[in-house]
């Protein structure tokens, strides 16, 4: 009665003491006589599809997992193992399981760990005869591999969708402890060693080195307490993953029946495809979609070469793009007399291309540009570095000096240290600037935190180290996350005078530092002439968030700290 819920309490059944039973427990009642006489469980009995099917479940307060034994071959299911549990002595208890109507028996032993008694229940979810698993969790799915667990590829950052395999540090037999690496993966930010949850050997590694977009979730490798590693020598996640969890053998069936209704329209046009080959070597119009013809004409795609699949041969954008997924492109440059060398994108080119094309697209970008003149700048780092250098530090760059004066304009002017939320604006108290370094991997930016609390010496140190790191393809996800504002500089390693940035989403706002030049500027008195050196800052702003005049604020508060730099040390 207790796992059959309190609201409402069955009627009293037969007992049948030889269907389920356990050694110093009360007999209870087979599973189809539960299905007959409990109103809460009639609706299930279609649930019970498998010729046999554990029903017994116990209330505990960890999760164990159970041994079952079918015809003679052992198998484990259930939950992931939490080794805190174990208690050395006890002995494992042995019951039966049956169902009205199966043609056999499961024997099911199970490690007494401070569980409250017993009870027939399990049938609170939907049954099915492949193994009872979590995400993480030790399973069989054949009768000859031991228990083992698949680790899948795990999500390293927000924005993660998919993960290459750079390098595995483990080998397939090794044994593997909590914390120790397993591999390198390659996220959409950097590179980031996966730690090993638990102890084990590793069976078998699924995708090996340099393999490229692995889905978040999928197998990359699997692992075993103890047993034949020679086992999983052939092993195959697309065999393991199929009974791996009801939901998925319940979805099964369900996406089979669009597939074929999407097949039945998709076969009906492609007799008429010829239709439009036919118009357009007659030269008659071709008909498509205006997404079609702009994707085409970016790609020198002639649309006489695509087949169209939409009413009446129509060319859609997805035919476009199938076309040059299939190498379309590469047949249009050669065509052309063209040499030309596919280099592959990494994963990080490929997030940053996605990124700056979303923010060009649905942020509203407007610019505003300063010139701030930093001869008084120049001064102080001039007199600033000495006394680094007596003291074992570093010296400190003229980029070192514009991050401190951003982060103290952001104090000043909070209204530019925010972000666009849809239905609110979200003003951060913390002032995190994001630096751009660029790599031979692509771009990063990693984050210098809370940079307006910081000296000029502690930023430096901090902007040295994260460059390296990023040089080095080793950031880990804390050493870019979290930023609120970025600065961009062009001008002190590149030279160049001026640019416009395109702001990194979901901040509002990016500074694009330029290169400083000298320039004659009138003296004090009339007809005297003085050198000045000027440096460019244009400033990228998302105007949902930040209004001119408050752009112009920051900029105003910007350049007061460049041109007298002593004030930030106050």
């Amino acid at each position: 009665g207790q796992t059959l819920g309190q609201a409402r309490r069955p009627s009293p059944l037969p007992s049948n003491p030889g269907r389920i039973s356990a050694p110093g427990r009360p007999p209870a009642m087979s599973a189809a006589q539960l299905l007959r006489h409990s109103r809460k469980l009639r609706s299930l009995r279609n649930s019970v599809d498998c010729e046999r099917t554990s029903l017994a479940r116990y209330f505990s307060t960890g999760s164990g997992s159970s041994a079952v034994k079918e015809n003679g071959v052992e198998k484990r299911i259930g939950g992931a193992r939490f080794s805190q549990y174990k208690q050395p002595g006890k002995e494992l208890e042995t019951f039966k399981v049956s169902l009205g109507g199966a043609n056999g028996s499961s024997t099911c032993r199970r490690m007494l760990i401070n569980r409250v008694p017993s009870a027939v229940t399990g049938l609170n979810g939907s049954l099915s005869c492949g193994r009872v698993a979590s995400a993480r969790s030790f399973s069989s799915s054949a009768a000859d591999l031991p228990p083992h667990q698949e680790i899948g590829m795990p999500s390293l950052s927000p924005t993660m969708t998919e993960g290459n395999i750079a390098k595995w540090i483990k080998k397939e037999g090794d044994k593997v402890s909590p914390g120790e690496v397993l591999c390198e993966v390659e996220t959409d930010k950097a590179t980031v060693e996966m730690e090993c949850m638990e102890e084990g050997y590793l069976a078998k590694i699924v995708q090996g080195d340099g393999a490229k977009e692995i889905k978040v979730g999928e197998v990359i490798c699997v692992t075993v307490e103890e047993g034949d590693i020679e086992k999983f020598k052939d092993y195959k996640p697309s065999a393991a993953d199929a009974p791996a969890a009801p939901s998925e053998s319940k979805a099964t069936p369900e996406p089979a029946a669009p597939k074929v209704e999407e097949k039945v329209p998709a076969k009906a046009p492609e007799p008429k495809a010829p239709k439009a080959e036919k118009a357009s070597r007659s030269g008659d119009r071709i008909f498509a979609s205006p997404l079609a013809r702009k994707l085409a004409e970016d790609n020198n795609v002639q649309l006489s070469s695509v087949k169209g699949t939409g009413p009446d041969g129509r060319i859609l954008k997805a035919d476009i793009e199938d076309y040059l997924a299939k190498g379309g492109k590469s047949e249009a440059f050669a065509a052309s007399g063209l040499d030309y060398t596919d280099i592959p994108n990494a994963q990080i080119r490929k997030v940053t291309a996605n990124r700056l094309l979303a923010s060009k697209q649905t942020i509203p970008h407007y610019y505003l540009t300063v010139d701030t003149r930093v001869d008084k700048l120049i001064k102080l780092r001039g007199e600033l570095n000495p006394l680094q250098e007596a003291s074992g530090g570093k010296k400190i760059s003229i980029n070192d000096l514009v991050i401190k004066a951003a982060a103290l304009a952001l104090r000043k002017v909070p209204e530019c240290n925010s972000s666009w939320m849809n239905d609110f604006i979200r003003q951060y108290h913390n002032v995190n600037i994001n630096v751009a370094v660029q790599t031979e991997h692509g771009l990063f930016v990693p984050v210098v935190r809370d940079a307006d609390k910081k000296g000029l010496g502690t930023i430096g140190e901090e902007v040295k180290q994260l460059a390296q790191r990023a040089r080095d393809n080793s950031l880990k996800p804390q050493d870019y996350e979290g930023g609120t504002f970025t600065v961009s500089n062009l001008g002190g390693p590149f030279g160049i005078k001026q640019f416009c940035a395109i702001i990194n989403p979901p901040q509002s706002a990016i500074l694009a530092i330029g290169s400083a030049e000298k320039r004659v500027i009138p003296g004090s008195a009339d007809g005297q002439y003085e050198f000045g050196s000027y440096m460019s800052v244009t400033m990228s702003c998302d105007h949902r968030v930040i209004d001119g005049a408050i752009g112009a604020e920051f900029l105003k508060a910007f350049k007061g700290y460049i041109e007298n730099p002593t004030t930030m040390l106050l």
